[in-house]
């Protein structure tokens, strides 16, 4: 019997209170570190005064309040959003494709994002960088586009419903978005700096309603991927295995992936391009704590927001007052963390 046989299957409550209070420490941390420090007793009255009867002065000056409502805890929230997505996405497609690298950008979603988002900095209005104007439009639009387009490929063959094939669609989606993306950066080379920072990844916000914008999407696809927690656990025996436990691997891989990619293209539109979250999370949850989705993905979903809530207070304090694109940092831990899991995964998937 080997380790996986003996882990227990099902999520613990206090596995989830632990989870929840890294989350917690680790906004509460990014929230009082900044250009401006805030005092923890103040901040934290602060947000006990905004709950319905409850009557408390916190101490903190309106410059305090707007620093605090309108820059931190937004860009703490969003953080945790874009996190808590990007995890729980990557597990959801490490359990479709029986892949331990596999990642949400895997389908051609971040090459379709990277080609809506050149197009609006090369060609857009000036409004291009606030939350409803083309650079986030087209980036979910080129995200969704870049995963349909490889469905469309991989199902016009005849073993398009197999998982391979799929990938390999995927790569070659990618490849062709990738290669018009250039084109556009070259013959706009003006914009290459703008292009490069959104493709590095970054947090900043202009208060709220980046938080409002991307929340309906990620709810729903979070929602969806996890109801299919369980079948993910019969797709890791294998397809032929789960169809003769009444399960269909192409409907189930079909949701799954539909529903990572709904919410990792709405994220992406407002985050960028964050690389190694979709692999770093959903591994280390699976190495601590058990492979069964019904773990892995809640779990994901939590501490993958404590993840990037840490990276991106990294990202903007390390070289203060300058900002380090949130991509290089959560590169910075991913790509070893990647090279690990390479290393330990011969035959995982295959």
């Amino acid at each position: 019997m080997n380790g996986d046989e003996i882990r227990p299957s099902h999520l613990r409550w206090w596995w989830l209170a632990g989870a929840f209070g890294v989350l917690a420490g680790a906004g509460l941390l990014s929230i009082l570190l900044g250009a401006v420090d805030l005092d923890a007793p103040a901040v934290l009255a602060s947000l006990l005064d905004r709950v319905p009867f409850v009557d408390l002065d916190s101490g903190l000056s309106s410059r305090e309040e707007a620093i605090l409502w309108e820059l931190r805890l937004p860009r703490v929230v969003l953080g945790g959003i874009v996190g808590a997505t990007l995890a729980v996405a990557g597990g959801a497609y490490q359990g479709s494709f029986r892949n331990p690298l596999a990642d949400p950008y895997l389908l051609g979603v971040a090459a379709g994002a990277g080609l809506g988002a050149t197009i609006a900095i090369a060609y857009g209005p000036s409004i291009s960088a606030t939350p409803f104007g083309p650079l986030p439009t087209l980036a979910f639009l080129g995200g969704l586009g870049g995963v349909v387009a490889t469905y469309a490929i991989g199902y016009s063959v005849r073993a398009g419903r197999t998982a391979v094939t799929l990938i390999l669609a995927g790569v070659a989606v990618a490849s062709f978005l990738t290669a018009v993306q250039t084109y556009l950066q070259q013959r706009n080379d003006e914009t290459l700096r703008e292009v490069y920072g959104w493709i590095l990844g970054r947090l900043s916000t202009v208060g709220w309603s980046e938080v409002w914008m991307v929340l309906p999407y990620v709810v729903v696809a979070s929602a969806l991927m996890l109801a299919g927690a369980r079948r993910l656990d019969v797709l890791s025996v294998g397809d032929e295995e789960a169809v003769t436990l009444g399960v269909d691997p192409s409907r189930v891989r079909l949701v799954i992936v539909l529903a990572a990619t709904l919410g990792t293209a709405a994220v992406v539109a407002v985050s960028g391009l964050i690389g190694f979250v979709g692999i770093i999370v959903p591994h280390s949850v699976r190495i601590v704590f058990g492979t069964s989705y019904r773990i892995v993905l809640p779990l994901s979903i939590i501490l993958g927001g404590a993840f990037l809530i840490v990276a991106d207070l990294l990202a903007r304090t390390i070289a203060a007052p300058a900002e380090i694109p949130i991509g290089v940092v959560t590169a910075f831990f991913g790509a070893p963390f990647f090279a690990i899991v390479l290393r330990s995964s011969r035959g995982i998937g295959s």
